[in-house]
């Protein structure tokens, strides 16, 4: 930023295990979009590497870029992102087509995603005409449509109310305990941190401390502590 170096990320070392649910925690400006940025193969590190499945994707070009993007990744946003002239089987089939799956199998494939999200009566709705919890269960199964490893969660109940958000607590849950999807999910959450393997917790573009689920008790006071 002019003669300022302000670096997003500094010097952050983190491995995730395969199937592990991992919650990044932090303040707004900590580097968490970025860090998701690095995941996802969206942004190029400066320095250092990002490696999934062993292949360093910040060598990658384009190309392969978008091929890992499309094939290994899944992203679920706050904000739905859904496009809102599109139905939502639509919207749950459209990765697809980049992917070059057959039509039919794009058909069979979504539909039984949203059935799985327990939005099968509701196949033919536009974004408009569902609740919010609704197109959070339409994005969940997008992300889902190419059978991804991982699945990037941004906030994922963070416009949602306490019930519908509890409700998909529990499915990102499912999906890693019975797919055994990894899932890294940036939240502020405690339903979610609740449920997690490992939290992470950045500040400054830095990894403050890792701590596994198990061994971690926090109270109200220490969260709003930490995320200030």
């Amino acid at each position: 930023m002019g003669p300022i170096t302000v670096k997003a990320l500094d010097g952050v070392d983190l491995r995730v295990k395969r199937g592990e649910y991992i919650s990044v925690m932090g303040p707004s400006g900590s580097g968490k979009t970025t860090l998701f940025n690095m995941i996802g193969g969206i942004d190029r590190p400066t320095r250092g590497r990002v490696y999934i499945d062993g292949v360093d994707i910040a060598k990658l070009d384009a190309y392969e870029l978008a091929w890992l993007r499309c094939r290994k990744i899944g992203y679920i946003f706050q904000t739905f992102n859904l496009i809102p002239v599109l139905t939502a089987i639509e919207n749950v089939m459209l990765p697809m087509i980049f992917a070059g799956v057959e039509r039919e199998e794009r058909f069979r494939r979504a539909r039984e995603l949203l059935e799985m999200v327990g939005l099968g009566d509701r196949l033919n709705h536009k974004p408009a005409e569902l609740s919010g919890g609704q197109q959070q269960r339409v994005a969940i199964a997008r992300a889902l449509a190419n059978n991804p490893a991982i699945i990037l969660a941004d906030e994922p109940t963070g416009n949602l109310d306490l019930n519908t958000g509890f409700a998909i607590v529990q499915l990102l849950y499912r999906l890693k305990a019975e797919r055994g999807t990894t899932i890294i999910c940036a939240t502020h959450d405690l339903k979610m941190i609740d449920i997690s393997d490992r939290v992470v917790f950045l500040r400054d573009g830095m990894i403050e401390n890792i701590e596994e689920r198990r061994g971690l008790t926090l109270t109200a006071e220490e969260y709003f502590a930490k995320e200030e």
